[in-house]
C-alpha cells in the first residue's frame, strides 16, 4: 500500500464519519423534527452517483467511502419518517 493509498483510505474514513453524529443524536433523542429530509435525499442521490463513478474507475476508496455515507443518509431518511 502506497502513501497515496493510505491518504485516500484515511480521508475516506473521516468522510464516512460526517453524518454519524447526526445519526446517533437522532436515534438517541428519537426526534427528527429539525432534520431536513431534502438534504439527506440529495446526499443519498449524490452518494449513489459517487459509487457509480468509483465503480467505473474501479476505485475502492470512492466506493467504500460513499457506500458508508449512503447507508447513513438512508438511515437518516428512515429516522425522519419513523420519528415524524
Amino acid at each position: 500500500m502506497t502513501g497515496v493509498d493510505i491518504l485516500g483510505y484515511s480521508a475516506g474514513a473521516i468522510t464516512s464519519l460526517t453524518f454519524l453524529p447526526q445519526v446517533i443524536k437522532t436515534w438517541k433523542e428519537k426526534s427528527a423534527k429539525d432534520i431536513s429530509l431534502l438534504m439527506f435525499v440529495i446526499a443519498a442521490v449524490n452518494e449513489v452517483m459517487w459509487i457509480v463513478y468509483g465503480a467505473l474507475l474501479n476505485n475502492w476508496v470512492i466506493i467504500l467511502t460513499n457506500a458508508i455515507v449512503l447507508a447513513m443518509s438512508l438511515t437518516m431518511i428512515y429516522l425522519k419518517f419513523r420519528y415524524k
